[in-house]
């Protein structure tokens, strides 16, 4: 059945999704200008929007769960407990440590529930968007967390004492340190941001890809090819269907690593040994 449905797709001229659409036009008047020879447009545009409106989202959650401070919570406010004790002893705590940990909560329960809000825009329906499809939004994101763990660290440490910290081994000392030093640096202080834009990105890039696929192909299969390549079509519908409930789980899963990681970077720039 997968062979004659491609070989249908191929000879019927359908058009498989790529990553030109991601690149979605303006809201409303635009402009536009070549840039390494794709066409990019200046205006308001829908994952902007996304990026505003999860900022509401999550305040307001946060927000309704803490108003009535109940001693026997509701249902609402139990979610936002949980939910914040999760982030608040589970990574800040755990691996920051005692010591430390509590200057960086609301940044670490804030930068959480704002990838998750964003990583959900993409199976919600009439939404049906990941903001952080978009490598640039994962990279800037990736660029704050970046700026506050190394910013700590220079703070705590002074800049020559955490440059050290970061490029040079405890322990090692000779003419291998010629060595170890730039690959350090290149990995503590340079790769860092990168890794962690990336995953995001990638796992949000290729989850929503699967799905514009299987629902365009479905529809393809099911409207414009006939008896017997159109019953590939439900069966299209179907993996769309099961990729949506991996995503949940992927799109909460990417949330959780991020924050991790960011706790993690936090937890090394504030030691006292590489």
């Amino acid at each position: 059945m997968s062979i004659i449905a491609s070989v249908a797709i191929r000879s019927e001229g359908f058009t498989p999704p790529g990553p030109g659409d991601f690149n979605l036009p303006p809201i409303g008047p635009d402009k536009t200008f070549e840039f390494l020879g794709e066409t990019m447009y200046l205006g308001v545009t829908k994952p902007m929007i996304l990026l505003a409106l999860s900022v509401v989202v999550v305040f307001g959650f946060l927000y309704s769960a803490i108003r009535s401070q109940a001693m026997v919570p509701g249902r609402l406010q139990f979610v936002g407990e949980a939910s914040y004790g999760f982030v608040r002893n589970g990574l800040a705590r755990d691996i920051i440590g005692s010591r430390d940990f509590l200057r960086f909560v609301p940044y670490l329960v804030a930068l959480f529930f704002f990838i998750l809000v964003n990583n959900l825009f993409g199976i919600i329906p009439f939404i049906q968007f990941p903001t952080f499809s978009r490598v640039g939004i994962a990279y800037a994101l990736a660029i704050v967390s970046w700026l506050v763990y190394n910013g700590v660290g220079i703070q705590r440490h002074g800049f020559l004492a955490y440059l050290k910290l970061q490029t040079v081994p405890s322990g090692v000392s000779g003419p291998i340190l010629a060595l170890l030093i730039p690959l350090e640096f290149f990995s503590n202080i340079i790769v860092r941001p990168v890794t962690l834009a990336l995953r995001l990105f990638a796992n949000m890039f290729a989850g929503h890809m699967l799905l514009i696929l299987f629902a365009l192909g479905g529809q393809y299969l099911m409207f414009h090819t006939e008896f017997p390549t159109m019953l590939a079509g439900p069966v299209s519908w179907l993996m769309f269907f099961l990729i949506c409930v991996l995503e949940l789980l992927v799109q909460a899963l990417q949330a959780y690593v991020f924050t991790l990681l960011t706790a993690m970077y936090i937890s090394s720039s504030l030691v006292e040994e590489h």
